[in-house]
């Protein structure tokens, strides 16, 4: 899992509260066994004007000018900025990595579902929570033309809304450090990857008739 301590980068708006998982990745495209592969189906159905065509799935597409990421002033955002009960709906995983390989890294918003935000912290997402009033000033400067750039610092758990103003923000302790070192559940095994040889090793040795192989 990619780590997570400074972001500096544009805000894409999403102007709409209570963000279901369906609507980040339809249900049609869950049927890979893969982890990759989401990112061009994110926000399939605000994306496109015309339906994904299953029989023919490469087929080439139109884009709706309409909808913010695919409008040419938030190209290569890696900030979405979202409204309350943001990731809402099943607990699909495909939600977070679809958003991650968009390249977005960070989704503030005032509020969060809660299976979404902890799935956010496994796939090295982080998701941000703000007052609404500050959500507000933020969705006013990027409608009033602003190219918004945000700098986001998990280690000091502060967002940076310009070079002289920060609001902070809290992450779960456990949560912050595996996203500062990039560990996600394997990886926090992994750090135990001695001890449990040892395990193992005294496991085989006491009892071995359990290691024995079958022939069939």
């Amino acid at each position: 899992m990619k780590a997570f301590t400074i972001l500096e980068g544009l805000v894409v708006p999403l102007d709409r509260a209570n963000v279901d998982t369906d609507l980040i990745i339809p249900k049609q495209f869950l049927k890979s066994i893969k982890r990759t592969g989401f990112g061009p189906n994110l926000f399939d159905e605000l994306r496109y004007t015309d339906p994904y065509d299953e029989a023919d799935p490469a087929a080439e597409r139109c884009e709706n000018p309409e909808f913010t990421l695919n409008q040419s002033r938030f190209a290569g955002a890696t900030i979405l900025l979202g409204r309350e009960n943001f990731g809402c709906g099943s607990s699909r995983e495909h939600a977070v990595w679809a958003l991650d390989q968009f390249g977005i890294r960070c989704v503030i918003a005032p509020s969060f579902a809660d299976i979404f935000k902890n799935n956010a912290f496994k796939s090295g997402l982080l998701p941000v929570e703000l007052p609404e009033s500050e959500i507000d000033e933020l969705f006013e400067r990027i409608t009033a033309g602003e190219a918004l750039q945000l700098r986001v610092d998990l280690q000091e758990e502060k967002v940076w809304l310009d070079e002289n103003r920060s609001v902070s923000f809290t992450v779960d302790p456990f949560r912050r450090s595996c996203l500062l070192q990039g560990l996600d559940d394997i990886g926090i095994t992994l750090q135990r990857e001695d001890a449990i040889s040892q395990f193992e090793a005294k496991h085989k040795a006491t009892q071995p008739w359990l290691f024995n192989e079958v022939n069939l």
